[in-house]
């Protein structure tokens, strides 16, 4: 199973990609293929905001979507909409770009008031671009992270991961983010 993850945070450290990153620890296995991380920030921004796709940056990483048999796209949500990063990056997709993957999304906001912007504004682009098989979203307010200031990143409560591994469940019984899979997210930097 190829599992592509987009972290549509123009920030780092950023509280959505911990998220994202402590699914795809989760999803991860030691014999099978490996997880791939598309960090939207660092794509070139010239190219990303003119929709070149032409870049080779951005063709490896819409290449990595097309291969994907998963896709994670994980957004903070501002003023109850996803990033506009995220936004450049999948308006680069075709427009049955998702089509045949398991999509989740993922969002980090202020407040509990957030939480339907994925289901509102997040999920229609998804199904617009051919995903039909969409996990339960998992959302996650900001207190409900921990602040390593040591390393550079946040750290998603028990409560949260939680809720990941209900929603990543239907990819693989039992799912549950263990405490190895934490000790992996905490060696990947934050840049």
């Amino acid at each position: 199973m190829n599992i592509v993850g987009i972290a549509g945070s123009p920030t780092s450290p950023s509280r959505s990609t911990a998220l994202l990153r402590a699914a795809l620890a989760s999803l991860a296995r030691p014999q099978g293929p490996g997880t791939i991380e598309i960090e939207v920030r660092l794509l070139p921004a010239v190219p990303l905001l003119a929709a070149d796709a032409r870049d080779p940056l951005i063709a490896q990483a819409l290449a990595q979507v097309a291969a994907a048999d998963v896709v994670l796209v994980a957004t903070p949500i501002y003023k109850a909409a996803y990033s506009g990063a995220l936004k450049a990056f999948l308006d680069l997709l075709p427009q049955d770009g998702l089509r045949g993957k398991t999509v989740l999304a993922l969002g980090t906001g202020g407040s509990i008031g957030h939480l339907l912007a994925l289901d509102y504004a997040l999920k229609p682009v998804l199904s617009a671009l051919g995903a039909r098989h969409v996990l339960d979203v998992v959302y996650a307010e900001d207190t409900q992270f921990e602040r390593d200031h040591a390393l550079q990143r946040h750290i998603p409560s028990e409560a949260v991961l939680d809720r990941l591994g209900r929603a990543l469940a239907p990819l693989q019984p039992p799912l549950r983010v263990q405490p190895a899979a934490l000790a992996a997210l905490a060696a990947v930097p934050q840049h």
